[in-house]
């Protein structure tokens, strides 16, 4: 039913790349291609190489490079006047846009990828945007305004047979169902999503569905060590294709699966070092995420609690100015186990 995956993002010379090639030689490869086609007067290649640059140092972390590089390519696809290659740019920025947490930005360029996609006739441009636009949503929170997206963008995957597509809406909608209580329903869609991408050879998507069956065997069954499993699995491919962000989320998760466990102090070293990473790559809601976890390891291991109200008042509002719904409540139910209110009643 589905072939092997590949990266669409990966275009002009760059086609031969493999979906799970190293980041690090993507950009050597990319940079070297984008010269090539300077050099020769070929903006419609530029722009097309360019994307790769963008998104090899989106995925590294490199936040200033990236959004350079996203412009530059968007400027040749103009220059060429290839409407698709405007379309990838602007997904690329898009998406660049949410890791930093600029919502509205990503909202607005990833809507005009999709409309430019349609526009120029690219399927595949227009698919990634409009899954863009419901990763956005989803990660905002606004599970009741993106969830239908999700499962719209899920059947048309399953219908063209893409790997890669559909393991990342299948993750996408398992991760709600995760977040509203669903873990049955999370974990079955969680796994079926690493089945694929084991089969398609999606190393990247495998590694994250990885990371969500983890959660669920903590957080369900408190089964730490076989979630620990499974967690160093995909930390292995992260190092290995140099998955900047993914591996953060891996070490916080790792963080998370110690702290339920009742290791403190394990897992306070953990949330230190996705914080670290997170802050390193200008990531606000992986170093939020972090944070919390830190704030509530440290409390557990006698932090005094005024300190620990203070960090939470602090993080709450940072995540009322981000727009994060969902870890805003989570948030808030630190407050309430951790704060002043709770102390008093004990």
């Amino acid at each position: 039913m589905y072939g092997k995956a590949f990266a669409p993002e990966y275009q002009g010379a760059l086609t031969t790349l493999s979906v799970n090639s190293s980041l690090v030689d993507v950009l050597a490869e990319a940079t070297e291609r984008l010269r090539e086609a300077e050099r020769s007067g070929l903006p419609g290649e530029a722009a097309r190489c360019g994307l790769a640059v963008a998104e090899a140092h989106r995925r590294l972390g490199r936040i200033g490079d990236a959004d350079r590089a996203w412009k530059a390519s968007y400027r040749a696809a103009r220059e060429a006047g290839d409407t698709a290659a405007m379309a990838w740019a602007l997904w690329s920025g898009g998406t660049l846009a949410r890791q930093r947490g600029a919502f509205p930005l990503a909202w607005r360029l990833l809507g005009l990828a999709a409309e430019l996609g349609e526009r120029g006739g690219d399927v595949v441009v227009r698919g990634y945007s409009l899954a863009g636009l419901a990763e956005t949503g989803r990660i905002q929170g606004d599970y009741e305004a993106v969830g239908r997206l999700h499962e719209q963008l899920l059947a048309e995957a399953r219908r063209r047979g893409e790997a890669r597509h559909t393991v990342w809406a299948l993750e996408g909608i398992a991760q709600m169902h995760r977040n509203t209580g669903d873990h049955d329903r999370a974990y079955a869609l969680f796994e079926e999503a690493a089945e694929i991408a084991e089969r398609a050879e999606d190393r990247r998507g495998h590694a994250w569905a990885l990371r969500g069956l983890a959660d669920i065997l903590s957080a369900r069954d408190g089964d730490t060590e076989g979630a620990l499993e499974l967690l160093s699995r995909a930390e292995a491919t992260c190092r290995e294709m140099n998955l900047s962000s993914a591996l953060a989320y891996n070490h916080k998760m790792q963080g998370n699966v110690y702290y339920r466990a009742g290791r403190y102090a394990e897992a306070r070293a953990l949330y230190e070092r996705a914080l670290e990473e997170f802050r390193a790559m200008s990531e606000p809601r992986g170093e939020a995420l972090a944070r919390l976890g830190l704030a509530k390891s440290r409390a557990r291991l006698g932090r005094d609690r005024a300190e620990t109200a203070a960090e939470l008042d602090e993080l709450a509002r940072a995540l009322e100015r981000g727009g994060l719904r969902h870890a805003r409540e989570m948030v808030a139910r630190a407050q309430e186990e951790f704060g002043p209110v709770a102390e008093a009643v004990r």
